[in-house]
Order: C-alpha cells, then structure tokens, then sequence
C-alpha cells in the first residue's frame, strides 16, 4: 500500500513537472517570435568589408551606436536628428566613413527627410565656402542609383589656404520610411574619389537597412 501510494505521488509529480515545462516552452515560443520580428525590424549597416577597398589597409569598424556621430557629415550633419543610429568607420591611412541611419514615423515624412538632405547637399560647396573664407570647395553630382526608393551620390573636394585637400563622397538613400547617409573620405581631391566603388558600398547599405 505505501509502496503504491509512493509510487502514485511520484507520477503524480513526474505530470506536473513535464506540465510545467511544457508551458515554459509554449509561453517562450511567442517571445521568440516577437524579438525576431523587432530584429527584422532594425536597419542593418554596413559591414567594413562592404566599404570601398582600401589598396594598403583594411576597414575597421565601431558598433552601431544610438544618436548622431561626433563627426557629422558636411553639409547635412546638422539636419540629422537625436534619433539617429550611426556606425563609424576607419583605415591605417586617414580615410574614415560613416554610416548615418534615421527611421521615420512613416514613409511620407522620410520621403520629405531625404529630399531635404540632398536640398543640403546640392548648395554643399557654397555654404563650405560661406562658413570659412579660407576653405575653397567644389562638389559634383554623380545621378541617382537605381535601388528600392533610390539613392544619390554627391563628391565634395574642399582645399584649404593652407594647403590641406580632401575629397569626401556621400551619398542619401531611402527605404520606405527609413533614410540613410554615407560619407566617405580621405585626403586628395576628385581623381582620388573611389565613385564607382562608393556607389557598390551605396546599393549594399540601402539593400541591407531591412
């Protein structure tokens, strides 16, 4: 009779354990599912070897950090909002990027968003000028690249009294209601500009932001 009872309590509490587990894993199952589907919601950035190749030095990258960079991109640095996510880039030899990502609210307010940071880029070399009497700029348009809602690529050379030149290429995409910015640069001036490298590293960065 004991050894029966015993024998009942300990299935008894065999269910229950096996019971408890089950519904451990069955509540565990939608939680999963909801942080894969925040993952799939979250831009993705560009990766160091997707950035334009460097002929002696390779790309090293920090994390993807909350906020504006502490190096804004010329000419549209100012515009880019708190909300911003950003991820920063770099080589042995002076030629840094950076990548600058902002989700909006919906599709038509980073639709106005973008247009506002080409506005800004477009007048980039007068309002270097205007800023500093001691800078020239210049600045070219290279069109529009053909990726989901489209991104286009500016080049800027600045050349200053005293004697520094840097060419620096960026670049403003868009996919849905998230924009991004890429800015490249380095020392020398347009000859110097990896474009058609640059605009490889631009498609890959508005194909990957989901």
């Amino acid at each position: 009779m004991n050894v029966r009872t015993r024998g009942n309590r300990l299935a008894l509490a065999t269910v229950t354990a096996l019971t408890a587990l089950a519904a451990v894993a069955v509540a565990a199952v939608p939680a999963a599912a909801a942080t894969t589907a925040a993952d799939s919601d979250t831009p993705r950035f560009l990766e160091p070897g997707e950035l334009p190749p460097h002929p002696t030095s390779p790309w090293y990258a920090g994390p993807v950090t909350a906020g504006q960079p502490e190096a804004l991109p010329i000419c549209v640095g100012d515009a880019l909002p708190s909300i911003a996510s950003h991820r920063s880039y770099w080589t042995e030899y002076d030629t840094n990027a950076v990548q600058v990502t902002v989700v909006e609210r919906d599709e038509q307010r980073a639709k106005e968003f973008a247009a506002f940071l080409r506005k800004n880029l477009a007048d980039c070399a007068k309002k270097l000028m205007a800023q500093d009497p001691d800078i020239t700029a210049t600045q070219k348009y290279y069109g529009k690249l053909n990726v989901e809602e489209g991104a286009h690529v500016y080049g800027v050379h600045t050349a200053s009294s005293w004697g520094s030149s840097d060419i620096g290429l960026l670049s403003v995409g868009r996919d849905g209601r998230t924009v991004t910015v890429v800015d490249w640069g380095q020392m020398g001036n347009f000859q110097h500009a990896q474009v058609a490298d640059f605009k490889t590293t631009t498609v890959t960065a508005v194909d990957k932001l989901y």
